[in-house]
């Protein structure tokens, strides 16, 4: 009986361990291939965090560090493409 539930653990405590252990290996090589794509690098990743800002064409939310910025009179706006800054500057020109 105590042998049974002894065996129980032990496998319990083998397939935790592996599982770990395949994770870290598995953490360290997709690292790794991320880093080494072609044209993958600080400019092409979104910021995680950081102040949003409203696009005024769209309405979409966009962090203000990978947004479009445009100074109309004065005053900043972030978009979110340039199709939006053209479309609202193209609408203050009417």
């Amino acid at each position: 009986m105590f042998r049974a539930i002894f065996e129980i653990l032990l496998v319990i405590v083998v397939v935790t361990v592996l599982r770990g252990v395949l994770g870290i290996i598995g953490k360290a090589l997709s690292g790794s291939a991320n880093r080494n794509r072609p044209g993958q690098g600080s400019s092409g990743e979104v910021p995680l965090s950081g102040e949003l800002k409203k696009d005024p064409a769209c309405g979409t939310y966009i962090s203000a560090a990978s947004s479009i910025k445009e100074t109309v009179g004065g005053q900043t706006f972030y978009f979110c493409s340039k199709q939006c800054r053209d479309k609202y500057v193209a609408s203050l020109a009417r």
